[in-house]
């Protein structure tokens, strides 16, 4: 008897609605032909267009709706219509902090069909990311004063939390342990910024006691930078704080090929919440209705999602498939091919086909 999923649909801005459609479609065809389980979708159309007509980008009872579901499938926050730090704050901030998604974990590797910008990745790129994604620098806490006044003041308060560090780096070494390479670096700042970070060094160091088969190091978030670049073949799995690995998973995507298919997860690991499943490409309002959105990131992200429901082999064939088309070139402009958004789509589904075989 196969498992049955409830999905939130969440395409939210941009070329989001084009990227999320896609991959519903994928994902149903892979469902509907493997018959290992059945998955629902529902659409919830939070984002600016919701904002702008009920002056919110989530619905009062937003938090109640969601836990309903297993899984979040989103695509992504931002209009030129209205500030970022409004969008961002509005939709997607106000779900992973309520929800608890503390982990954000990004895999990032050299995928068929893109190259390797980095001469000094002879091997490709293989990494996981990890990044807090509840408090940090972006807690929220702060203030202006004297607004408009050349002594006008600025404030951004990061919060950092005993609990909140540990459970993420605890979540960073299970994740390590699990890869072949075992192995993990905390990035933090703890030279200049001596509070917080001084706090990510002293609970690395005692939460590491606990993963004796996990080699670990630790790096200042700069020189991490060029250790990406200069020594790529030393890093597997990372882990740093909310502002840190958000430009690190960045760097790290475009290092490997590209941000197009760049997927991500806003996990809570004590999965009293369900998690959330993005790509990182943001809402690209210069190509929105063009139809050539590349849907690989969210394909993989969707991929991620089945990972997590636990359905592994189902995540594993997808990826394959996804592969597959990519290796045979049929791929959207961004990364140097001429298909449709809609192209890529038939294509993983005549490879899902082949599944049945």
């Amino acid at each position: 008897m196969s498992t049955s999923y409830q999905i939130a649909s969440i395409p939210g801005d941009g070329i989001g609605p084009e990227v999320v459609s896609a991959t519903i479609q994928v994902v149903e065809k892979l469902a509907k032909t493997l018959g290992t389980f059945q998955i629902n979708f529902t659409h919830i159309p939070w984002g600016t267009n919701y904002y702008k007509e009920h002056g919110r980008y989530l619905s009062e009872d937003a938090l109640t709706t969601l836990r309903k579901y297993d899984a979040g499938l989103f695509g992504a926050v931002g209009d030129p219509d209205v500030p970022d730090h409004i969008s961002l704050w509005g939709l997607l901030l106000a779900i992973r902090g309520p929800l608890q998604l503390y982990a954000n974990v990004r895999p990032v590797r050299t995928f068929p069909g893109t190259k390797c910008p980095l001469n000094t990745a002879t091997g490709g790129i293989d990494w996981m990311l990890v990044r807090e994604n509840s408090e940090g620098e972006y807690s929220g806490q702060g203030g202006r004063s004297h607004v408009g006044q050349p002594w006008e003041a600025a404030t951004e308060v990061a919060i950092f939390t005993r609990v909140g560090i540990e459970r993420i780096i605890r979540f960073a070494f299970e994740t390590a342990q699990s890869r072949p390479r075992k192995h993990l670096t905390v990035v933090t700042k703890s030279n200049s910024m001596r509070n917080g970070m001084v706090l990510w060094d002293e609970i690395a160091a005692s939460v590491a006691k606990d993963f004796p088969d996990v080699t670990w190091d630790k790096m200042l978030v700069d020189a991490m930078t060029v250790r990406m670049v200069w020594k790529p073949e030393s890093i597997d799995t990372i882990v740093g704080t909310n502002l840190h690995m958000d430009i690190l998973s960045d760097l790290a995507a475009a290092l490997a090929g590209s941000i197009g298919i760049a997927p991500s997860s806003n996990l809570d690991p004590t999965r009293k919440n369900p998690s959330l499943f993005e790509p990182v490409h943001g809402s690209a309002f210069d190509i929105i209705g063009k139809g050539i959105a590349n849907p690989v990131g969210t394909f993989w992200s969707a991929a991620e999602m089945l990972t997590w429901l636990g359905e592994k082999d189902a995540s594993a064939k997808l990826m394959q498939c996804i592969e597959n088309v990519c290796a045979a070139g049929i791929l959207t402009p961004d990364l140097g091919g001429s298909s449709s958004t809609q192209g890529v789509v038939d294509a993983v589904c005549s490879e899902i086909e082949k599944l049945k075989a």
